[in-house]
């Protein structure tokens, strides 16, 4: 699954403990008391799995038939229980001789089916029930046990009464909310064969695991497609998905590869998802490991809340990965791609090789985190995948829990759940940390032997140790000790002395963290008369003193030269030395520390060398850090930098480090650059286009509006966003419906950022009072949908401010209706 910081929902869910394994399981545990998780015992083993399936969409119900084969584990056994949650169940037997014998049940809090078999059957006998019932996922929001909505089985529309949005049907899995649309032994640690058969009006689309083996056009108007995975895998990663979709076929080596999206965006199937055979193949070299499964679906469905899911052989994506050619131009390798390239490395990890509990999950996110990092790196260059690991360090850190939870947690409350800053952010950085100090050609020897080993099985962190060590010849136990099984990271102090008498140079690492102290090997580098030599040390106490003999003072210490430690430090070097970092030293993160020291000192010879030296970094992301941290109320700092912001504005090759210009050039309020906004209006690119209308916008007001006015109808995101920036300034009642419209379609994010700004400002001065109380009323239906995540505060201030102004212009109904709307917000729960 990938967890998406890229919005404001995404960012609030991870904020109040979001984790993707919120577990839909009656538990007798008591609320918020933490308690070990154990693996769930094995006392059937699924065997294979067939389903019959139609769906109500009148209802929101789907009717199904099940033929599930098992067989006891290990001990003989009269009985079974299965998930089955919130459904109606009308039969339940056993299969003898093609027919159907009647079993004796109880249905335990409709979550449980508790199954009387007809006898006793051993170890290697196998048995086959039959199933006949209803599930009602729209029917269990107020069940116990359940959390974030996980209710297996989504409807989309699905009497077609909303306007513009499509009709669709699909699942999510994970962890453990498949039981909500089939009985199941619904625990990551049973694999299954499967094969199910929808029966869709014939004008919709279908996907699930594995090949379509038949279609067939029924009387009645509809068509039941079956799908059938012969390659054994999880109950959690079943997946349905139907609806209108256009379909783009693909190809890697001899599989098919193919990409469903709404007839709107299928024109760009392959920029969207074109790398995806790509990938492919990288991974397969990497891993020596073939990519597993029959075919590789991807399907981007409306409303899907949780970024994407990592199902068999078919992938589910949220619509924020279906975007225009012209959205790719400005992020050609941003979320979408990583998205792509996270769920891929899930086939591997995750899929082929599961979890065998969730305690050990960190065997699915992290590897799918180290996964996409790792493409970025090879596609896009070092400095990408450093940074955008980087950018999961800080999530780590910034978390506020997650350095209390070891990566692999048995013990802790379901309220709590597995910290998703632990085995996604930390979790992907360990995997890096083990990289290097193996190497590459062991590391990744070390994680085809794990895959081959547990193929089509389950696997625990032990087993990825073990794999490690056979293939490297070192104990690892110190490793994983400390970084899986306990918690926590170091917190480092390191300060510097050189002994001239003695040619020493001394270095002294303090670890200031609580808990346990970590042992590590780091790398340091001396730069002593313009050239590096290499040492390397290891850390393993409270206090580490470290001394180097050298010919001169050294002009850099470098400690962590690679820059691949998981910590929090403080680096006391001068900010001469960060400036010698910046222009010798060998990786992005080397010259990201550099700028983060300069940027309070940027009026000093040092920190504006190296703040201007950023500017023109070769790696666009380190530009727009420095474009962004400007101190643009310096007169002597922007005097050297706005030539610099010119030039970059006028010809770089990266649209957003334009963009980033622009905005900065926008803040002068000079006539200057007038002739850049306008030629910038003509730039493929809607982050330079609304960067460029949004300066303008500073310099003439009317003009900006005239020229929204020839924009409106491309107006797609950032532009989009500066067009209602201008009308929020200059517009007037006509230009309402655009904004009301942008805002409906928006994202959360999006429609959280206009309310704070150019929304609420438009409806505190709109004529109509009419389209204000349109404006309020979207204002409190955003807050109350999203108050548990956060976002109330600020609305409520939007408002109120608006009750205000709309006072002061005698309408006082659009007042009320402000008021009532806080106290809407106040009263939601």
């Amino acid at each position: 699954m990938k967890k998406t910081y890229a919005s404001l929902f995404y960012t609030l869910l991870a904020a109040v403990g979001f984790t993707g394994t919120a577990t839909a399981q009656l538990n007798h545990h008591p609320a918020n008391q933490p308690y070990y998780h154990a693996t769930a015992e094995k006392i059937n083993d699924l065997i294979d799995t067939k389903l019959d399936v139609k769906f109500d969409f009148q209802h929101s119900y789907l009717n199904g038939k099940e033929w599930a084969t098992f067989k006891p584990h290990f001990y003989p056994t009269d009985s079974i229980r299965l998930d089955a949650k919130g459904m109606d169940i009308k039969t339940v037997g056993i299969m003898q001789q093609g027919k159907v014998l009647p079993l004796k049940y109880r249905y335990e809090d409709s979550l449980q089916l508790v199954i009387n078999l007809n006898k006793t059957y051993t170890a290697k006998e196998q048995y086959t029930l039959f199933i006949e019932y209803t599930a009602k996922p729209d029917l269990l929001h107020d069940k116990p046990g359940f959390k974030l909505d996980g209710k297996g089985l989504y409807f989309v529309n699905p009497q077609g009464k909303e306007a513009g949005k499509p009709t669709q049907v699909w699942t999510q899995g994970e962890a453990e909310s498949s039981s909500c649309w089939f009985p199941t032994i619904d625990k990551p640690d049973q694999k299954t064969t499967e094969q199910i058969s929808m029966t869709v009006p014939a004008k919709y689309t279908t996907l699930s695991n594995g090949l379509l083996i038949s279609q067939k056009t029924n009387a009645d108007g509809t068509r039941t497609d079956t799908w059938k995975q012969s390659l054994a895998h999880c109950p959690y990663l079943f997946m349905m998905a139907v609806g209108e979709f256009t379909v783009y076929k693909d190809k890697w080596r001899n599989k098919e590869v193919s990409y469903y999206l709404e007839p709107a965006y299928a024109p760009y199937a392959k920029q969207i998802f074109g790398q995806t055979s790509e990938m492919m193949e990288l991974y397969s070299k990497a891993l020596g490991v073939d990519f597993p499964w029959e075919k590789y679906s991807q399907v981007v469905v409306r409303d899907y809340p949780l970024g994407a899911m990592e199902n068999s052989s078919a992938t589910l994506h949220g619509e924020y990965v279906q975007k225009t050619p012209w959205d790719l131009i400005d992020d050609p390798n941003g979320s979408g791609g990583t998205t792509i390239a996270h769920e891929l490395f899930h086939q591997w990890f995750g899929d082929l090789v599961t979890c065998e509990s969730w305690s050990n999950e960190t065997l699915n996110e992290s590897f799918a985190v180290f996964g996409e990092k790792y493409w970025n790196e090879r596609k896009y260059g070092k400095d990408d995948g450093d940074a955008k690991r980087y950018d999961e360090l800080q999530a780590y850190l910034n978390n506020g829990t997650a350095y209390k939870q070891p990566l692999v947690a048995f013990v802790y409350a379901d309220e709590d759940g597995i910290n998703g800053a632990n085995i996604y952010d930390k979790g992907g950085l360990v995997l890096t940390m083990l990289r290097h100090y193996l190497g590459d050609d062991a590391f990744f020897k070390g994680l085809g032997l794990y895959l081959k080993t547990n193929a089509f099985k389950n696997g625990e962190v032990h087993q990825l140790r073990l794999a490690m060590e056979e293939i490297s010849g070192k104990d690892l136990n110190w490793f994983f000790n400390q970084w899986y099984y306990g918690a926590g990271h170091p917190v480092l102090d390191i300060t510097y002395q050189w002994d001239a008498a003695a040619h020493q140079q001394k270095v002294f690492i303090s670890q200031k963290q609580e808990g346990q102290i970590f042992k590590v090997p780091v790398e340091v580098d001396l730069y002593v008369n313009g050239k590096a030599t290499r040492k390397q040390v290891w850390l393993s106490g409270k206090n580490d003193t470290l001394s180097f003999d050298c010919a001169a003072k050294p002009e850099l210490v470098n400690v962590d030269a690679d820059k691949v430690l998981l910590t929090k430090k403080t680096d006391h070097k001068t900010l001469e030395e960060f400036n010698y970092q910046y222009h010798h030293a060998k990786v992005y993160l080397d010259r990201l520390e550099a700028l983060n020291a300069a940027v309070g000192q940027q009026t000093t010879k040092a920190g504006m060398d190296i703040v201007l030296s950023a500017l023109k970094d070769k790696y666009h992301g380190l530009q727009i850090k420095a474009i962004r941290a400007l101190k643009t109320d310096s007169a002597e700092v922007m005097k050297a930098a706005l030539p610099i912001l010119a030039d970059l504005a006028t010809h770089d090759v990266n649209y957003p480090v334009r963009a980033a210009a622009i905005n900065v050039l926008g803040k002068t309020k000079s006539n200057a650059y007038a002739a850049i906004y306008k030629s910038s209006l003509a730039s493929p690119s809607y982050t330079v286009k609304g960067a460029a209308l949004n300066a303008l916008n500073t310099l003439s007001p009317a003009e900006a509006f005239q020229t929204a006015k020839t924009l409106e109808a491309d107006g797609k995101g950032q532009l989009q966003q500066a067009i209602i920036n201008v009308y929020a300034t200059s517009g007037s009642d006509k230009e309402w419906p655009f904004v009301i419209n942008a805002f409906k379609k928006g994202s959360v994010q999006n429609k959280f950022d206009l309310v704070r700004g150019p929304l609420a400002q438009m409806v505190a001065r709109l004529t109509n009072g009419q389209y204000a109380q349109e404006g309020i009323t979207a204002i409190r239906d955003l807050a109350v949908t999203y108050k548990r995540y956060g976002i109330a505060p600020k609305l409520i201030t939007a408002l109120q401010e608006i009750a205000e102004a709309r006072k002061r212009l005698n309408d006082n109904a659009s007042a009320t209706a402000a008021g009532d709307a806080v106290k809407a917000i106040n009263d939601a729960k």
